[in-house]
Protein backbone atom coordinates (compact mmCIF):
# COMPACT_ATOMS: atom_id res chain seq x y z
CA UNK A 1 0.00 0.00 0.00
CA UNK A 2 2.93 2.75 0.76
CA UNK A 3 4.66 1.49 -2.49
CA UNK A 4 1.44 2.27 -4.53
CA UNK A 5 1.15 5.05 -2.29
CA UNK A 6 4.67 6.49 -3.44
CA UNK A 7 3.83 5.50 -6.93
CA UNK A 8 0.87 8.02 -7.34
CA UNK A 9 2.36 10.87 -5.64
CA UNK A 10 5.67 10.76 -7.94
CA UNK A 11 3.51 10.32 -11.20
CA UNK A 12 1.48 13.20 -9.70
CA UNK A 13 4.32 15.24 -9.02
CA UNK A 14 6.05 14.36 -12.63
CA UNK A 15 2.72 15.79 -14.22
CA UNK A 16 2.39 18.44 -11.63
CA UNK A 17 6.20 20.35 -12.94
CA UNK A 18 5.28 19.48 -16.54
CA UNK A 19 4.02 22.46 -18.86
CA UNK A 20 0.29 22.44 -20.18
CA UNK A 21 1.36 22.57 -23.77
CA UNK A 22 2.63 19.11 -23.19
CA UNK A 23 -0.08 18.08 -21.42
CA UNK A 24 -2.41 19.19 -25.02
CA UNK A 25 -0.31 17.10 -26.77
CA UNK A 26 -1.11 14.23 -24.32
CA UNK A 27 -4.70 14.67 -24.43
CA UNK A 28 -4.58 15.30 -28.00
CA UNK A 29 -2.68 12.32 -28.87
CA UNK A 30 -4.26 10.27 -26.72
CA UNK A 31 -8.02 10.71 -28.82
CA UNK A 32 -6.26 10.80 -31.93
CA UNK A 33 -4.49 6.92 -31.17
CA UNK A 34 -8.69 5.62 -30.05
CA UNK A 35 -9.53 6.87 -33.55
CA UNK A 36 -6.56 5.13 -35.43
CA UNK A 37 -6.79 2.03 -33.09
CA UNK A 38 -10.42 1.67 -33.72
CA UNK A 39 -9.16 1.54 -37.71
CA UNK A 40 -6.15 0.18 -37.42
CA UNK A 41 -7.13 -3.65 -38.07
CA UNK A 42 -9.74 -2.86 -41.28
CA UNK A 43 -7.53 -0.11 -42.92
CA UNK A 44 -6.22 -2.37 -45.50
CA UNK A 45 -9.03 -4.33 -45.45
CA UNK A 46 -10.88 -1.99 -46.61
CA UNK A 47 -8.58 -0.58 -48.99
CA UNK A 48 -8.60 -4.31 -50.63
CA UNK A 49 -12.54 -4.82 -50.38
CA UNK A 50 -13.02 -1.57 -52.55
CA UNK A 51 -11.05 -3.52 -55.36
CA UNK A 52 -7.33 -3.11 -54.74
CA UNK A 53 -4.29 -5.99 -54.97
CA UNK A 54 -2.05 -6.49 -52.34
CA UNK A 55 0.41 -4.72 -54.44
CA UNK A 56 -1.56 -1.57 -55.16
CA UNK A 57 -2.37 -1.69 -51.79
CA UNK A 58 1.82 -1.11 -50.95
CA UNK A 59 1.29 2.03 -54.04
CA UNK A 60 -1.17 3.47 -52.42
CA UNK A 61 0.62 3.74 -48.77
CA UNK A 62 3.78 4.87 -51.25
CA UNK A 63 2.07 7.68 -53.00
CA UNK A 64 0.88 9.01 -49.14
CA UNK A 65 4.35 8.43 -47.94
CA UNK A 66 6.18 10.05 -50.63
CA UNK A 67 4.10 13.35 -50.09
CA UNK A 68 4.11 13.65 -46.68
CA UNK A 69 7.71 13.46 -47.04
CA UNK A 70 7.84 15.98 -48.87
CA UNK A 71 5.49 18.49 -47.11
CA UNK A 72 7.11 17.38 -44.38
CA UNK A 73 10.39 18.93 -44.60
CA UNK A 74 8.97 22.19 -45.33
CA UNK A 75 6.27 21.91 -42.38
CA UNK A 76 9.57 21.23 -40.22
CA UNK A 77 11.62 24.26 -41.18
CA UNK A 78 7.97 26.07 -40.87
CA UNK A 79 7.50 24.94 -37.35
CA UNK A 80 10.93 26.70 -36.30
CA UNK A 81 10.08 30.11 -38.01
CA UNK A 82 6.47 29.98 -36.91
CA UNK A 83 4.40 28.18 -34.21
CA UNK A 84 4.05 24.35 -33.72
CA UNK A 85 0.26 25.13 -32.93
CA UNK A 86 -0.05 26.87 -36.29
CA UNK A 87 1.10 23.38 -38.56
CA UNK A 88 -0.94 21.77 -35.68
CA UNK A 89 -4.14 22.80 -36.35
CA UNK A 90 -3.25 22.26 -40.46
CA UNK A 91 -2.44 18.79 -39.54
CA UNK A 92 -5.49 18.20 -38.01
CA UNK A 93 -7.42 19.50 -40.60
CA UNK A 94 -5.73 17.08 -43.40
CA UNK A 95 -6.67 14.02 -41.21
CA UNK A 96 -10.38 15.27 -41.09
CA UNK A 97 -10.21 15.40 -44.79
CA UNK A 98 -8.41 11.58 -44.81
CA UNK A 99 -11.67 10.80 -42.71
CA UNK A 100 -13.72 11.89 -45.01
CA UNK A 101 -12.41 10.97 -47.79
CA UNK A 102 -12.51 7.39 -47.04
CA UNK A 103 -15.94 7.14 -45.48
CA UNK A 104 -17.08 8.54 -49.26
CA UNK A 105 -14.90 6.27 -51.22
CA UNK A 106 -16.30 3.89 -53.71
CA UNK A 107 -13.45 2.74 -55.02
CA UNK A 108 -9.65 2.22 -54.19
CA UNK A 109 -8.64 4.67 -56.31
CA UNK A 110 -10.70 7.94 -54.59
CA UNK A 111 -8.44 6.26 -51.09
CA UNK A 112 -5.54 7.16 -52.63
CA UNK A 113 -6.23 11.39 -51.99
CA UNK A 114 -7.56 9.60 -48.62
CA UNK A 115 -4.23 8.42 -47.97
CA UNK A 116 -2.10 11.60 -49.01
CA UNK A 117 -4.07 13.20 -46.71
CA UNK A 118 -3.60 10.81 -43.90
CA UNK A 119 0.12 10.28 -44.62
CA UNK A 120 0.79 14.31 -44.28
CA UNK A 121 -1.50 14.70 -41.56
CA UNK A 122 -0.33 12.49 -39.50
CA UNK A 123 3.21 13.33 -40.38
CA UNK A 124 2.73 17.20 -39.48
CA UNK A 125 0.74 16.62 -36.51
CA UNK A 126 4.08 14.06 -35.11
CA UNK A 127 6.16 16.69 -35.87
CA UNK A 128 4.51 19.21 -33.78
CA UNK A 129 3.98 17.36 -30.86
CA UNK A 130 7.18 16.19 -31.33
CA UNK A 131 8.62 19.93 -30.93
CA UNK A 132 6.68 20.54 -27.83
CA UNK A 133 7.89 17.25 -26.63
CA UNK A 134 11.27 17.81 -27.70
CA UNK A 135 11.35 21.82 -25.47
CA UNK A 136 9.01 21.62 -22.88
CA UNK A 137 10.54 18.21 -21.40
CA UNK A 138 13.90 17.94 -19.52
CA UNK A 139 16.30 15.36 -20.41
CA UNK A 140 15.51 13.61 -16.63
CA UNK A 141 11.69 13.37 -17.59
CA UNK A 142 12.09 13.00 -21.68
CA UNK A 143 11.78 9.22 -21.56
CA UNK A 144 9.49 8.70 -18.88
CA UNK A 145 7.27 12.21 -20.26
CA UNK A 146 7.05 10.13 -23.61
CA UNK A 147 6.43 6.67 -22.19
CA UNK A 148 3.42 8.17 -20.17
CA UNK A 149 1.85 9.64 -23.07
CA UNK A 150 2.39 6.17 -24.88
CA UNK A 151 0.79 4.55 -21.90
CA UNK A 152 -2.72 6.79 -21.92
CA UNK A 153 -2.60 7.07 -25.76
CA UNK A 154 -1.75 3.76 -27.14
CA UNK A 155 -2.21 1.95 -24.06
CA UNK A 156 -5.84 2.37 -22.45
CA UNK A 157 -7.77 4.39 -25.17
CA UNK A 158 -5.34 2.25 -27.74
CA UNK A 159 -7.23 -0.76 -25.81
CA UNK A 160 -10.73 0.62 -26.12
CA UNK A 161 -10.28 1.53 -29.79
CA UNK A 162 -9.95 -2.07 -31.15
CA UNK A 163 -12.80 -3.47 -28.93
CA UNK A 164 -15.04 -0.20 -30.13
CA UNK A 165 -14.18 -1.25 -33.71
CA UNK A 166 -14.56 -4.83 -33.49
CA UNK A 167 -18.49 -3.53 -32.34
CA UNK A 168 -19.25 -1.42 -34.88
CA UNK A 169 -17.74 -3.56 -37.71
CA UNK A 170 -19.89 -6.50 -36.47
CA UNK A 171 -23.12 -4.33 -35.85
CA UNK A 172 -22.25 -2.70 -39.55
CA UNK A 173 -22.24 -6.30 -41.21
CA UNK A 174 -18.72 -7.45 -41.15
CA UNK A 175 -15.26 -6.82 -42.48
CA UNK A 176 -16.24 -5.98 -45.99
CA UNK A 177 -16.71 -2.04 -47.11
CA UNK A 178 -20.16 -1.43 -45.92
CA UNK A 179 -19.00 -2.79 -42.73
CA UNK A 180 -16.09 -1.00 -41.89
CA UNK A 181 -17.43 2.06 -43.31
CA UNK A 182 -18.81 3.79 -40.25
CA UNK A 183 -15.47 3.74 -39.12
CA UNK A 184 -14.28 6.57 -40.74
CA UNK A 185 -17.05 8.92 -39.74
CA UNK A 186 -16.40 8.26 -35.73
CA UNK A 187 -12.84 9.09 -36.42
CA UNK A 188 -13.41 11.82 -38.36
CA UNK A 189 -15.82 13.35 -35.53
CA UNK A 190 -12.84 13.01 -33.03
CA UNK A 191 -10.35 14.66 -34.82
CA UNK A 192 -12.77 17.64 -34.85
CA UNK A 193 -12.99 17.48 -31.31
CA UNK A 194 -9.12 17.87 -31.17
CA UNK A 195 -9.11 20.07 -33.37
CA UNK A 196 -10.53 22.46 -30.82
CA UNK A 197 -8.66 21.16 -28.36
CA UNK A 198 -5.54 22.12 -29.64
CA UNK A 199 -6.94 25.69 -31.28
CA UNK A 200 -8.22 26.44 -27.60
CA UNK A 201 -5.79 25.04 -25.08
CA UNK A 202 -2.40 25.08 -26.93
CA UNK A 203 -0.22 27.85 -26.37
CA UNK A 204 1.74 30.21 -29.50
CA UNK A 205 5.32 29.61 -28.00
CA UNK A 206 7.85 29.48 -30.41
CA UNK A 207 11.52 27.77 -30.09
CA UNK A 208 13.00 28.66 -33.50
CA UNK A 209 15.57 31.35 -33.47
CA UNK A 210 14.34 35.39 -33.93
CA UNK A 211 17.25 35.86 -36.71
CA UNK A 212 16.00 32.49 -39.02
CA UNK A 213 13.93 34.90 -41.75
CA UNK A 214 14.73 33.21 -45.37
CA UNK A 215 13.86 29.70 -46.63
CA UNK A 216 16.78 28.01 -47.29
CA UNK A 217 16.58 24.47 -47.51
CA UNK A 218 19.84 23.47 -48.20
CA UNK A 219 21.29 25.94 -46.07
CA UNK A 220 19.23 25.21 -42.37
CA UNK A 221 19.60 21.06 -43.29
CA UNK A 222 23.76 21.96 -43.19
CA UNK A 223 23.13 23.80 -40.18
CA UNK A 224 21.73 21.41 -38.53
CA UNK A 225 23.75 18.58 -39.45
CA UNK A 226 26.86 20.67 -38.12
CA UNK A 227 24.99 21.94 -34.49
CA UNK A 228 23.80 18.21 -33.98
CA UNK A 229 25.27 15.37 -32.58
CA UNK A 230 25.86 12.20 -35.05
CA UNK A 231 22.80 13.13 -37.08
CA UNK A 232 23.64 11.72 -40.78
CA UNK A 233 24.41 8.18 -38.87
CA UNK A 234 20.79 8.44 -36.96
CA UNK A 235 19.27 9.85 -39.87
CA UNK A 236 19.41 6.13 -41.69
CA UNK A 237 18.98 4.19 -38.04
CA UNK A 238 15.95 6.37 -37.85
CA UNK A 239 14.76 5.69 -41.45
CA UNK A 240 15.02 1.89 -41.23
CA UNK A 241 13.42 2.30 -37.62
CA UNK A 242 10.34 3.90 -39.03
CA UNK A 243 10.06 1.15 -42.24
CA UNK A 244 7.12 -0.88 -40.24
CA UNK A 245 4.89 1.81 -40.71
CA UNK A 246 5.34 1.44 -44.69
CA UNK A 247 6.82 -2.12 -45.08
CA UNK A 248 5.13 -4.41 -42.24
CA UNK A 249 2.18 -2.75 -40.29
CA UNK A 250 0.09 -2.34 -43.68
CA UNK A 251 -0.01 -5.78 -44.39
CA UNK A 252 -0.20 -7.56 -41.32
CA UNK A 253 -3.84 -7.75 -40.87
CA UNK A 254 -4.00 -8.38 -44.25
CA UNK A 255 -1.76 -11.14 -43.35
CA UNK A 256 -3.78 -12.62 -40.36
CA UNK A 257 -7.14 -12.47 -42.43
CA UNK A 258 -6.46 -13.66 -45.54
CA UNK A 259 -3.65 -16.16 -44.84
CA UNK A 260 -4.70 -17.01 -41.00
CA UNK A 261 -8.19 -16.79 -40.92
CA UNK A 262 -8.76 -13.83 -38.59
CA UNK A 263 -11.64 -12.48 -38.12
CA UNK A 264 -12.79 -9.22 -36.75
CA UNK A 265 -12.65 -10.05 -33.38
CA UNK A 266 -9.16 -11.29 -33.77
CA UNK A 267 -7.81 -8.34 -35.57
CA UNK A 268 -9.36 -6.39 -32.93
CA UNK A 269 -7.51 -8.58 -30.01
CA UNK A 270 -3.81 -8.14 -32.11
CA UNK A 271 -4.48 -4.26 -31.87
CA UNK A 272 -5.89 -4.15 -28.63
CA UNK A 273 -2.88 -6.63 -27.47
CA UNK A 274 -0.58 -4.30 -28.77
CA UNK A 275 -2.41 -1.76 -26.50
CA UNK A 276 -1.75 -3.54 -23.35
CA UNK A 277 1.73 -4.19 -23.96
CA UNK A 278 2.05 -0.72 -23.36
CA UNK A 279 -0.39 -0.16 -20.51
CA UNK A 280 2.08 -2.98 -18.79
CA UNK A 281 5.52 -2.01 -19.76
CA UNK A 282 5.73 1.68 -21.35
CA UNK A 283 5.95 4.45 -17.71
CA UNK A 284 8.77 1.45 -15.80
CA UNK A 285 10.57 1.17 -19.54
CA UNK A 286 10.59 4.69 -19.38
CA UNK A 287 11.73 5.29 -15.92
CA UNK A 288 14.36 2.99 -16.73
CA UNK A 289 15.55 4.58 -19.90
CA UNK A 290 15.84 7.48 -17.94
CA UNK A 291 18.25 5.57 -15.47
CA UNK A 292 20.43 3.52 -17.43
CA UNK A 293 20.13 4.94 -20.79
CA UNK A 294 18.32 4.86 -24.13
CA UNK A 295 20.62 2.25 -25.91
CA UNK A 296 20.03 -0.54 -23.98
CA UNK A 297 16.11 -0.42 -24.02
CA UNK A 298 16.00 -0.32 -27.76
CA UNK A 299 18.38 -3.44 -27.55
CA UNK A 300 15.73 -5.13 -25.90
CA UNK A 301 12.39 -3.81 -27.59
CA UNK A 302 13.56 -4.26 -31.20
CA UNK A 303 14.18 -7.88 -30.93
CA UNK A 304 10.82 -8.43 -29.66
CA UNK A 305 9.23 -6.64 -31.98
CA UNK A 306 11.31 -9.29 -34.53
CA UNK A 307 9.50 -11.73 -32.27
CA UNK A 308 6.32 -10.50 -33.36
CA UNK A 309 6.82 -11.00 -37.18
CA UNK A 310 7.90 -14.35 -36.53
CA UNK A 311 5.55 -15.86 -34.77
CA UNK A 312 2.61 -14.30 -36.88
CA UNK A 313 4.54 -15.84 -40.19
CA UNK A 314 4.45 -19.48 -37.80
CA UNK A 315 1.19 -18.79 -36.31
CA UNK A 316 -0.59 -22.41 -36.14
CA UNK A 317 -3.61 -20.82 -34.78
CA UNK A 318 -5.72 -17.40 -33.61
CA UNK A 319 -3.41 -17.74 -29.72
CA UNK A 320 -0.55 -17.21 -31.78
CA UNK A 321 -2.10 -13.97 -33.86
CA UNK A 322 -3.01 -12.41 -30.41
CA UNK A 323 0.56 -13.13 -29.24
CA UNK A 324 2.03 -11.96 -32.01
CA UNK A 325 -0.05 -8.52 -30.94
CA UNK A 326 0.91 -8.22 -28.16
CA UNK A 327 4.75 -8.87 -29.34
CA UNK A 328 4.06 -5.94 -32.07
CA UNK A 329 3.37 -3.68 -29.00
CA UNK A 330 7.25 -3.53 -28.34
CA UNK A 331 7.67 -1.34 -31.64
CA UNK A 332 5.58 1.27 -30.31
CA UNK A 333 7.77 1.14 -26.94
CA UNK A 334 10.74 1.67 -28.62
CA UNK A 335 9.56 4.59 -31.10
CA UNK A 336 9.66 6.94 -28.15
CA UNK A 337 12.54 5.58 -26.45
CA UNK A 338 14.43 5.94 -29.98
CA UNK A 339 12.53 9.62 -30.24
CA UNK A 340 13.59 10.72 -26.56
CA UNK A 341 17.35 9.64 -27.85
CA UNK A 342 16.92 11.97 -31.14
CA UNK A 343 15.60 14.50 -29.26
CA UNK A 344 18.81 14.87 -27.12
CA UNK A 345 21.21 14.87 -30.26
CA UNK A 346 19.37 18.32 -31.54
CA UNK A 347 19.69 21.69 -30.08
CA UNK A 348 16.09 23.16 -29.14
CA UNK A 349 16.44 25.97 -31.75
CA UNK A 350 16.61 23.27 -34.91
CA UNK A 351 14.32 20.68 -33.01
CA UNK A 352 11.53 21.50 -36.14
CA UNK A 353 13.85 21.53 -39.08
CA UNK A 354 15.51 18.33 -37.81
CA UNK A 355 12.36 16.16 -37.53
CA UNK A 356 11.10 17.88 -41.02
CA UNK A 357 14.83 16.58 -42.39
CA UNK A 358 13.76 13.19 -40.42
CA UNK A 359 10.79 12.67 -41.47
CA UNK A 360 11.16 13.50 -45.00
CA UNK A 361 13.88 10.79 -44.94
CA UNK A 362 11.66 7.96 -43.05
CA UNK A 363 8.63 8.76 -45.69
CA UNK A 364 10.60 8.25 -48.80
CA UNK A 365 12.43 5.33 -47.84
CA UNK A 366 9.23 3.83 -45.88
CA UNK A 367 7.46 5.14 -49.57
CA UNK A 368 10.03 2.62 -51.72
CA UNK A 369 9.78 -0.16 -49.47
CA UNK A 370 5.66 -0.22 -49.05
CA UNK A 371 5.72 -0.79 -52.69
CA UNK A 372 8.49 -3.34 -52.52
CA UNK A 373 6.41 -5.18 -50.00
CA UNK A 374 3.46 -5.42 -52.09
CA UNK A 375 5.30 -6.64 -55.21
CA UNK A 376 7.22 -9.64 -52.77
CA UNK A 377 3.89 -10.35 -51.41
CA UNK A 378 2.35 -10.93 -54.49
CA UNK A 379 5.54 -12.30 -56.65
CA UNK A 380 7.63 -13.91 -53.76
CA UNK A 381 5.57 -15.20 -50.90
CA UNK A 382 3.03 -12.89 -48.34
CA UNK A 383 5.74 -14.24 -45.43
CA UNK A 384 8.74 -12.84 -46.90
CA UNK A 385 7.37 -9.26 -46.53
CA UNK A 386 8.09 -9.74 -42.76
CA UNK A 387 11.47 -11.48 -42.93
CA UNK A 388 12.78 -9.04 -44.90
CA UNK A 389 12.43 -6.48 -42.45
CA UNK A 390 14.05 -8.47 -40.00
CA UNK A 391 17.15 -9.24 -42.41
CA UNK A 392 17.29 -5.83 -43.04
CA UNK A 393 16.78 -4.29 -39.20
CA UNK A 394 19.30 -7.43 -38.32
CA UNK A 395 22.26 -6.49 -40.83
CA UNK A 396 21.80 -2.72 -41.20
CA UNK A 397 20.24 -0.81 -38.57
CA UNK A 398 21.11 -2.67 -35.25
CA UNK A 399 25.63 -2.33 -35.97
CA UNK A 400 25.12 1.18 -36.61
CA UNK A 401 22.95 1.80 -33.25
CA UNK A 402 25.84 0.14 -31.70
CA UNK A 403 28.26 2.96 -32.74
CA UNK A 404 25.67 5.98 -31.54
CA UNK A 405 26.87 7.19 -27.96
CA UNK A 406 24.07 7.53 -25.77
CA UNK A 407 22.22 10.38 -25.23
CA UNK A 408 20.97 10.76 -21.51
CA UNK A 409 23.68 12.54 -20.49
CA UNK A 410 25.23 14.90 -23.85
CA UNK A 411 25.62 18.07 -24.11
CA UNK A 412 26.27 19.76 -27.16
CA UNK A 413 28.90 21.98 -28.07
CA UNK A 414 30.64 18.96 -29.94
CA UNK A 415 31.26 18.43 -34.03
CA UNK A 416 28.63 16.09 -34.97
CA UNK A 417 30.91 13.60 -37.03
Amino acid sequence: MKNESSLFSTALDFLKRQETDWKTTVVRTSMDRFAYQMLLPYLSLYIIALGATVTQLGMVNSLGMVFAGVLSLISGFLIDRVTPKKIYLVAIGLLIIAYVTYALAHNWGITIIAMIAYWSGYSMSIQSCATICGNCLANKDRATGMMFCETVAAGVLGMVGPMAGAWLVTEFGGVNEEGIRPLFFVAGAISIATFILVFRRLSSRRWGEADETKFNVVKSFTKVLKQGNHLKRWLIITSLGQLPLGMVIPFTQVFAHEVKGADQYILGAMVTGAALTSILISIPLGRLADRIGRKRILYITIPLFWAANIVLVCAPNTGFLILSGILQGFYYLGTPIGAAMERELVPRGYMGRWLGIARFCKMVMGACFAIVAGIIWDKIGPQYVFLIFIALDLVIRVPLLITMPETLNLRFGKKSE
